[in-house]
């Protein structure tokens, strides 16, 4: 009996010395006599066997590597695992991952995500991440995520455009998204036409429910379909340095969209340094997501970054016409007061064989400053944007939306200084501020240069009425049109954007609301041809145009 006893007491003793914690979903956590180890059971989880003794070091250390947890850092084995289980580990208790220096980390195609919910420091590693066979398409390489979880808002049945506070208390600022399903906005037209996408905004509000008026509701809902706040993460989440590189997909050229990279779905966060690579592009392959995807969160900085613009491939449309497909290397979606400083890519800005770099929707407060990158691109709606000390490429300003477009203390080489998406309405509720710029109309090619751009022709309903900008200011403008045609008149400030609207027998079943003042201060050209209105003059015929 003494000896079943004591058999017990040690049993009883191991047992309580193993701690198991299951984490990031796919990931547990072992902590007790094994050794450290990395391995994955029957459905392909990982199972991280940690021993006591390094649990105590990483803890006293504060910071882990990723050979820590076996990553061999060689370029040659997947150690996207041991990467995974590092940041598993370091989430749990709060340390900070570092790369090993000189190191590099082979990422193949397995469905394997690392979640990131600690500072983190890539370093000078070099990450190769291979997708010429990958797992699941939708599976980011890292993920930048909160413990904090969205909550739905119960009571609120309606909101209004501008509304200033919710009937709400909550714990802390939040995000809040909203939903009706059953109202339809952003009805494409064109090649990629679509049927739209529910009503959606996204805004802060603070612990009383105050909506931050610098990012404002713009809808009407009349009725929601759904509403959740999520937790905005207070303390500053950093990932710096790091080498990526990205061998192509080989896919089939079609809307077959990669999400490889990295992936931000936390507020509060700050990319510093880091450099993003893309090799192996062929003559086919599918396009990407963004290798940076920022999206359902507030307050990010991207800073000192050098990224790849992607290489554009031909596909059948859904109104079954040849197009070009938006690969992506910067993605934006659903994110408030998110900032581009100090940024550049990898290829030429002018090259047109390679897709503009960025894209977003839903977004609002969206800057780029001191950056050199081919595109800006709002498709379905910002609210209000800023572009300062920039020069842009090939596809220029492309936006839609509401508020204020700041342009400023840049050069733009775009086909328009700024072109509002005519598959969206070409709108945008709001103003234009353009100053202390230079504008090289398709980068120095022979055309009729336009400041503005864009086409309605008032018989599509894209589900809200058409705007453009109510009043545009443009002051300090320097138009270098040096090279055009032999027929041309001058720039105008802007394109024809209905040429079926020549007088008042052209009735727009959807009207759409024209510019009613332009300012003008010292808009200077370079071929010396005066600034014209327009080349359609009747669709401009009622615009107050004010020359200084």
């Amino acid at each position: 009996m003494k000896y079943l006893l004591i058999i017990i007491f040690l049993l009883s003793g191991c047992t309580s010395t193993t701690k198991t914690s299951k984490v990031d979903g796919n990931v547990t956590l072992i902590t007790g006599r094994k050794k450290t180890k990395v391995t994955t059971d029957e459905n392909g989880e990982l199972l991280v066997y940690i021993s006591r003794r390094d649990a105590r070091k990483f803890n006293a250390n504060g910071v882990i590597r990723y050979s820590d947890f076996g990553a061999l850092g060689d370029g040659k084995t997947d150690d996207i695992d041991a990467i995974a289980a590092t940041h598993a580990f370091a989430n749990l208790h709060g340390l900070i991952v570092k790369a090993d220096e000189g190191a590099t980390y082979y990422i193949g195609g397995k469905d394997r995500t690392a979640i990131i919910q600690a500072n983190t420091d890539f370093g000078t590693a070099q990450f190769i991440i291979d997708d010429t066979g990958v797992e699941n398409i939708n599976s980011y390489v890292f993920m930048v995520s909160s413990p904090k979880q969205a909550e739905k808002v119960p009571g609120i049945s309606s909101l209004k455009r501008n509304q200033e506070k919710l009937d709400i208390s909550l714990p802390g600022p939040a995000l809040v998204t909203v939903t009706d399903s059953t109202t339809m906005r952003y009805i494409r037209f064109g090649r990629n036409q679509n049927n739209g996408h529910p009503q959606t905004d996204i805004f802060i509000v603070d612990k009383n429910g105050n909506v931050d008026m610098d990012a404002p509701i713009v809808w009407d809902f009349d009725q929601i379909t759904s509403i959740t706040a999520l937790p905005i993460d207070e303390t500053p989440l950093t990932l710096t340095g790091g080498h990526f590189t990205t061998i192509a997909n080989q896919a089939e050229s079609k809307y077959n969209y990669h999400s490889r990279g990295i992936a931000i779905r936390r507020s509060n966060v700050v990319v510093d340094g880091v450099e993003h690579h893309t090799t192996g592009e062929g003559d086919h392959g599918a396009p990407y997501r963004g290798f940076l995807n920022i999206a359902d969160c507030a307050y990010v900085t991207v800073q000192n970054t050098i990224l790849t613009g992607r290489k554009m491939y031909r596909t059948i449309g859904s109104a079954g016409l040849p197009v070009s497909m938006g690969s992506y290397d910067i993605s934006v979606n659903r994110a408030l007061n998110v900032s581009f400083i100090n940024c550049s890519q990898t290829n030429d800005i002018n090259d047109n064989t390679y897709w503009g770099i960025m894209g977003s929707n839903y977004s609002k407060n969206l800057v780029y400053d001191n950056c050199i990158l081919s595109r800006f691109d709002a498709h379905m709606g910002v609210a209000n944007a800023t572009i300062r000390n920039s020069t842009l490429g090939h596809q220029g300003i492309n936006a839609i939306g509401t508020g204020t477009l700041i342009l400023e203390n840049s050069t733009i080489y775009g086909r328009t200084l700024i072109n509002l998406r005519q598959d969206y309405g070409s709108t945008w509720e709001g103003e234009f501020h353009i100053r202390n710029c230079v504008f090289v109309p398709s980068g120095g090619r022979p055309v009729s240069a336009s400041l503005i751009g864009g086409f309605n022709s008032g018989q599509h309903d894209f589900g809200y009425t058409c705007h453009m900008p109510q009043t545009i200011i443009i002051e300090n403008l320097e138009i270098d049109d040096s090279n055009h045609p032999e027929d041309y008149q001058g720039p105008a400030i802007f394109t024809n954007f209905n040429p079926q609207m020549t007088d008042e027998t052209y009735v727009e079943e959807f009207p759409y609301i024209i510019t009613k003042e332009v300012i003008l201060k010292n808009v200077t050209t370079t071929s010396g041809k005066p600034l014209q209105v327009s080349s359609n003059m009747f669709m401009f015929r009622d615009v107050k145009v004010i020359r200084d």
